[in-house]
Formats: structure tokens, C-alpha cells, sequence
């Protein structure tokens, strides 16, 4: 054993007597194909030192079960010395058949007293498994962000893609309807004071496509029975009540435009009833354009494809508020209202736009998730922004059930989490901690039941 050690391409370079030491208290153990070597969530046995076969380390942080890390003979595992992993991130499983030389657990102690070359090495590969761990945990946080972004997003802009092809089906049809309106009334021959009348009622269109007035459904099915009942009395078809009640015209102009009109009023009530519905209908087209607009624009400030590779001055109120648009969606998923005061007059800060908006999106995402349903007076998430002494300082509220204070300390710890399994990496807050570092900021949190603050203080431009 201690020739096959001494060829061994991780150790086999450390003297003699510290292979003797390992020989001493290991014990050789075989594994078969598909046989599980570490478990997650069950503390690691001991020190491995792999001699032949091959093991995989799959691993599933919400992003799916994939392999993680692997060992061949050769490499070394397990428990290393001075790592403070207990329960590994996933399941060891043996690829073929493998032997392993296992150092046990309380004997790791020894090993970095009696072997101080063994421990030199083993602490080198403990660094770069931590650089593996570290950097697949950043890319499955990535994938999971990535994941309910697009989620949000696609559903924040199904709603106005689809009332726009709705709509611009419905266009056509309205369009029809106000081609044969217009004949009738060129066949009526109105006299000037007739035109005048009609554009009276056209106006009304005008005025309701722009400040039309906010309607309780009571109130809109109360206004439309008046003018049903009106075109009744008028011997005028009551589907016209509909589009005319979208407007702002009052009965009175009714009765005037009747009163003026006489023989002509049916065409003509059908010709502004069809003229306000194709208006109603562009405006609706027009705000779903302006709603997919304002979405492009948060997401291109969220992601910040211009982001320069030095610090430089970064306006707050729109990274906030591009923050918060892209997040709506789950916002509105969860019923919780997001709000976001910023300070007027508040400076610019000095930073990375991209890493602090990813810093906003995690503490929000974060916010959002620890509010539970059902509470009494709702869910509620404040975002502030406000100058201070030492910068300018963004908070993230939540009224959610708090940290227990003997979790705080290891928030920012990377792979702790609080989250079921396969809903949470463990690495947003530790990312968030990183970045705050890159920013030159500093983090705070403060919580109790009912109240969670995040703090980031920022330097000034």
C-alpha cells in the first residue's frame, strides 16, 4: 500500500514515514458501480484518497441534478483539512468499480499535526474544490435568476402582446362597422347645422379616449342601462349603448343631437358609436405598445449591455426603478406591493450599474420570498433610497416573520440557506456580499418578527 501511495499523483511526493502515518490509520475500502460513497446532508466519514475506479459528485440547487465534481484515482476527497464542510452538496456515486483509501474523520486532526506535507497538499486541493464549488454555485444561481426572470417577464408581457392582437383583430371588424355608418350618413344629406351636432358627439370620443373617467363595473352598468333605455325611447338599436357608454356623452347631448338630427339620428349614433370604439380600441393598442416599450427599456437598464468596465456615476432611481419593473411579475404573483422612494435631489452613487442592480434583484427577490401569503393587512415590500452621512444608503423592507438571530450571523455564508431544497443555491446573499465588496459598499441587516431591513451603503459619485 504504501508503494501504490508513493506513485499516487496527488501525494505520492511527501515523505515516507507521513505515507506510513496514512497507511497506519486508513482502512482500503471497495466500492461497486452505482454504490454511494457520501450522501448529502450526511456528514463525510472521513478523508479519501482515491486509488483507482472513478466517483461523480451530482449536486441539484433548483437548477436540475448535474454533475458537480469528479475523482479518479489519483485525487483526494472527502473531509480536508481546515475546510469546514460537514454535510457535502451532493451524493458521491461509484462510476465503476473503485477502491479508496479512507482516513477517518477524527484522525484529520492528527494527520495536520504528525503530517505536515500531506497537509500542505491536501490544503492546496481544498482551495481549488472551493473555486469549483464556488464557481458552479455562481452559475446555478445565475440559471435559477435566469429562470424566474424569464418567467416574470414572459408573463408581464403576454398580457399586452395579447390585448394587442386582440385588439388588432377587433379593429377590422369596428373599421367595417364604421365604413357603413359613413355611407348611411353622406346618403342623408345633413344640412350644416346637422354636421355641427355630429361633431358635438364626436368630440365626446375624443375626450373619453383621453380622460375618460375611472368606472366602478356598478357605475359602468348603471350609465349603460341610461343610455339603453334612451335609444329605446328613441327607436334606435340598443347595441349602440355599449360603445357609447365608453364615452363621456351625457344623455342631454343625446337628447340634443336628436333634437337636431331627427330622421338621421339612428346612422349617425352608429357612425360615432363606431368611430369611438375604433378610437377606444388604438388607444388600447397604443398603451400595450407603451407597456412593452417600458418593459424592453427596465430590462436593457436591469442587465446594462453598455456597462463600462471601471466604476462610474450610477442614478439610483432608475436602477431601482428598473429593479422593480422586472420583479413586478412575482410582485403581482404573490399580492405583494412593491413600493420605492427615492429622495429627490439624491446624488448620484459610484459603482457598477449591472452588480447593483443584480444586488437590488436579489434583495428584492429575496424580500418577496420571505413574505408569506395571507397576511392580515398584505404583503408589502419598500425599497428607499436616501442621502446620509456616511452615502447613500438603499434599504429593502419586508414585513415577513424575520431572522432567528442565531441564523443571522451565517446569512452571507455561501450554500447556506434557509429554503426547502431545490428552491434556493445558498450563494444570492453571499453573490450579494461579493458584489457589495466590488462596490466599495458595505451591508448591513437588521431584523425582528414582522420586520427585515437589508441595508447598502453606497459611496458617492
Amino acid at each position: 500500500m504504501i508503494e501504490r501511495l508513493a506513485a499516487h499523483k496527488a501525494i505520492g511526493s511527501v515523505p515516507r514515514e507521513e505515507l506510513e502515518w496514512l497507511v497506519g490509520h486508513g482502512t482500503l475500502r471497495h466500492f461497486a458501480p452505482g454504490e454511494m460513497i457520501s450522501t448529502k446532508g450526511v456528514p463525510v466519514s472521513g478523508l479519501f484518497v482515491f486509488l483507482t475506479g472513478h466517483v461523480a459528485i451530482f449536486v441539484d440547487r433548483g437548477a436540475g441534478r448535474h454533475k458537480l465534481l469528479e475523482f479518479r484515482g489519483g485525487d483526494v476527497g472527502g473531509v480536508l483539512p481546515y475546510s469546514r464542510m460537514v454535510n457535502p452538496p451532493g451524493d458521491g456515486i461509484a462510476q465503476e468499480p473503485t477502491e479508496i483509501l479512507e482516513i477517518p474523520r477524527e484522525d484529520v486532526a492528527k494527520m495536520v499535526r504528525d503530517c505536515p506535507e500531506i497537509t500542505s497538499v491536501l490544503v492546496h486541493k481544498m482551495l481549488d474544490r472551493s473555486r469549483v464549488f464556488v464557481s458552479s454555485g455562481l452559475q446555478d444561481e445565475k440559471m435559477l435568476s435566469l429562470g424566474k426572470l424569464s418567467a416574470g417577464l414572459a408573463h408581464e408581457l403576454n398580457n399586452p402582446v395579447s390585448a394587442i392582437a386582440r385588439n388588432a383583430a377587433l379593429l377590422g371588424e369596428r373599421l367595417d362597422d364604421a365604413e357603413r355608418a359613413a355611407r348611411a350618413v353622406i346618403k342623408a344629406d345633413l344640412t350644416d347645422a346637422q354636421l355641427a351636432a355630429i361633431d358635438d358627439l364626436r368630440a365626446a370620443c375624443v375626450v373619453g379616449a383621453t380622460a375618460r373617467p375611472a368606472l366602478t363595473p356598478i357605475e359602468r352598468a348603471r350609465r349603460e342601462s341610461k343610455i339603453e333605455d334612451w335609444l329605446d325611447e328613441n327607436g334606435i338599436e340598443r347595441d349602440l349603448a355599449e360603445p357609447l357608454a365608453e364615452t363621456t356623452v351625457t344623455i342631454d347631448a343625446l337628447d340634443r343631437a336628436a333634437a337636431s338630427l331627427t330622421t338621421a339620428l339612428s346612422p349617425v349614433l352608429r357612425s360615432v358609436a363606431s368611430r369611438c370604439a375604433v378610437r377606444e380600441i388604438a388607444s388600447e393598442i397604443q398603451d400595450g405598445a407603451k407597456r412593452i416599450s417600458t418593459l424592453v427599456t427596465a430590462i436593457k437598464g436591469f442587465t446594462h449591455m453598455d456597462q463600462a468596465v471601471v466604476a462610474e456615476p450610477v442614478d439610483l432611481t432608475l436602477s431601482l426603478s428598473h429593479t422593480v419593473a422586472v420583479l413586478n411579475a412575482k410582485a403581482k404573483q404573490k399580492s405583494t406591493a412593491i413600493t420605492v422612494q427615492v429622495e429627490p435631489g439624491l446624488p448620484m452613487v459610484r459603482g457598477f450599474a449591472g452588480e447593483l442592480n443584480q444586488i437590488w434583484a436579489n434583495l428584492i427577490d429575496n424580500a418577496l420570498d420571505a413574505v408569506p401569503d395571507g397576511l392580515p393587512d398584505g404583503g408589502r415590500v419598500e425599497v428607499t433610497a436616501t442621502f446620509e452621512r456616511h452615502g447613500v444608503v438603499v434599504r429593502v423592507i419586508d414585513n415577513g416573520p424575520g431572522i432567528h438571530a442565531d441564523v443571522q450571523p451565517r446569512i452571507f455564508d455561501p450554500f447556506f440557506t434557509t429554503k426547502p431544497v431545490g428552491q434556493g443555491t445558498g450563494l444570492g446573499l453571499d453573490i450579494v456580499r461579493r458584489l457589495v465588496t466590488h462596490n466599495d459598499a458595505v451591508i448591513d441587516v437588521e431584523s425582528v418578527p414582522g420586520r427585515t431591513v437589508f441595508s447598502v451603503t453606497l459611496p458617492v459619485a
